[in-house]
């Protein structure tokens, strides 16, 4: 007979790329208050897309990840569809932007915006 496992996800995960640019945003900005806001929504060319904001405040459902003098918000929805991921940051000849390496998806697009789990 075999028992139970025990199964605990792993939290979100900010990579020292993500961080070092959340930190210079927003201190652009020169509000120590803001947060990057992670969510989920229905779209892109294979189901769900990612997208990235600030966030001023914490909401009752949301999720606080912080790091050191940075933070990540994901609303109760989306964070079921990003536990185990790394918000990454990149520079390229494409331009510069914020992007989410999910081990859930199960299909991603080109551009890495959209995926399927």
């Amino acid at each position: 007979m075999s028992g139970a496992e025990t199964f605990m996800p792993t939290p979100m995960m900010l990579s020292e790329a993500a961080r070092n640019r959340l930190q210079a945003l927003v201190k652009e900005e020169g509000r120590p208050e803001l947060k990057l806001r992670v969510y989920v929504t229905g779209g892109g060319c294979s189901g769900f897309q990612y997208g990235f904001d600030f966030a001023e405040s914490v909401g009752e459902d949301d999720t606080l990840i912080e790091f050191g003098n940075v933070a990540l918000v994901v609303d109760e929805l989306s964070y079921q569809y990003l536990v185990g991921s790394t918000v990454d940051y990149e520079e390229g000849l494409a331009g510069a932007r914020f992007l989410v390496q999910n081990p859930n998806a199960t299909t991603t697009c080109g551009c890495g915006a959209s995926f399927m789990v």
